[in-house]
């Protein structure tokens, strides 16, 4: 006889509000608003009045600038905004850059979707692509001193599937992007104390990736490359994607440096989308939070799950604790389509909790005050439209300790602890 089981859906987390609006990458609040980079075109970023927690109201939309891109991350610092321009399913529509190649080995339609991993109705979609190009690719400065009416100060072109995740502060900014004689992302640092007119300072790469350098990748693809680089004090900390990561010296920011250095084992199949040091030590210890993101997991394999390292000598990293959500704790597990381990946590770590998006595990949150012991204290999950699976994607607090959860399909939610 089946047993049914009863899933915790919510524990020490209320929900004070939501708003139905297309999903999204990133979410960022700052004062009484928040800042949504949306995950699909013709939604690009929306600013939303928050004042009202209950009651959350959006008063401005800013549209991608084509509708082949979309611009699904968003930071905001003052008055002023970045949104990224990136190209929209960039990786399944590069494929059809392998199509001229297998067509001059004699292969037809049907064989060469078999190759590529596609439909073979999906071959007159990538051939459209590759005759229309892409050149939109790059991120946007706006003026945000009237939230009702954002103004362009300035649009950036990189090169190729343009720019992904990034930081900035009141001077620069940290952009992950594709550079034209380079392949994967590279980390590009840009002035922009004068926003209408942003000016590159530095660039940084991995080994391998600058083949207009004369370099050789000696990995296949886009395995190696910048994910995103993040702003803590003097130091960069660059999550490499199936590189693991690295720390990077900018207290010469026209001429960023490695200081550490970490590659996690080959046995963890997920790609390091996140690593930050907590901004203060533990027990006269420094310790950095990082984030495997999952993908298409295989049954037998790891999940994707968060790590706790010491970093206190940046030249012998280690691993201290790791933690993974067990499959029994969600209702939606096995679903068809249904991403369920880790993605994403708030990009702020200013006190042991630690804010955890967990795709169809929804909202964790950790507590690390013992490093080697990570306890999770709260979590919310709520199913979306039709009961379908949550895929929370990003995660921000207020300074009223509001937490601001962004389904990557669906939804706003703005959650209270109820510790």
């Amino acid at each position: 006889m089946k047993q049914e089981v009863e899933y915790e859906l919510a524990r020490n987390i209320r929900r004070l509000g939501h708003l139905d609006i297309a999903g999204g990458g990133q979410v960022v609040v700052q004062g009484d608003h928040v800042y949504i980079g949306h995950m699909k075109p013709p939604m690009g970023t929306s600013i939303i009045d928050v004042s009202d927690p209950a009651n959350p109201s959006v008063v401005a939309h800013i549209a991608p600038p084509d509708e082949w891109s979309h611009t699904h991350k968003v930071r905001v610092c003052g008055d002023v905004m970045i949104t990224n321009v990136e190209q929209d399913r960039r990786h399944f529509l590069r494929k059809g850059d392998r199509i001229a190649g297998l067509r001059a080995q004699g292969l037809y339609d049907a064989a060469i979707a078999t190759k590529l991993g596609v439909e073979p109705s999906d071959i007159a979609v990538l051939q459209d692509a590759v005759a229309r190009g892409y050149d939109s690719g790059g991120f946007r400065i706006w003026d945000i001193s009237d939230k009702a009416a954002p103004k362009l100060l300035s649009y950036v072109r990189t090169h190729g599937f343009g720019v992904h995740r990034f930081d900035m502060d009141d001077r620069h900014a940290y952009i992950s992007t594709e550079i034209e004689g380079y392949v994967g992302n590279i980390l590009v640092i840009y002035d922009i104390a004068d926003p209408s007119n942003p000016v590159e300072v530095s660039r940084w790469h991995m080994p391998g990736q600058h083949i207009a350098g004369g370099e050789t990748p000696d990995w296949d693809g886009y395995g190696v490359r910048l994910h995103h680089a993040m702003r803590c004090g003097n130091e960069l900390w660059a999550a490499v994607w199936h590189a693991g990561y690295r720390v990077l010296d900018v207290s010469d920011i026209a001429n960023p440096t490695v200081k550490g250095s970490y590659r996690f084992p080959q046995a963890i199949p997920e790609p390091t989308h996140t690593v930050m040091p907590l901004e203060k030590r533990i027990g006269g210890r420094r310790y950095a939070i990082a984030i495997d993101e999952e993908h298409d997991h295989k049954p037998g394999r790891l999940h994707g799950f968060l790590w706790v390292v010491d970093v206190t000598d940046l030249n012998d990293m280690e691993p201290v604790a790791a933690w993974d959500l067990s499959e029994r704790l969600c209702p939606w597990v096995g679903q068809p389509g249904v991403r369920f381990g880790g993605h994403q946590y708030r990009e702020k770590l200013d006190g042991t909790l630690i804010y955890v998006t967990w795709f169809a595990g929804g909202l964790r949150v950790l507590d690390v005050a013992d490093p080697f012991n990570p306890q999770e204290v709260a979590h919310f999950m709520t199913p979306g439209l039709g009961g379908a699976a949550p895929q929370s994607n990003d995660v921000d607090v207020d300074d009223r300790g509001l937490i601001y959860l962004l389904d990557r399909n669906r939804g706003l939610d703005i959650l209270e602890m109820t510790l």
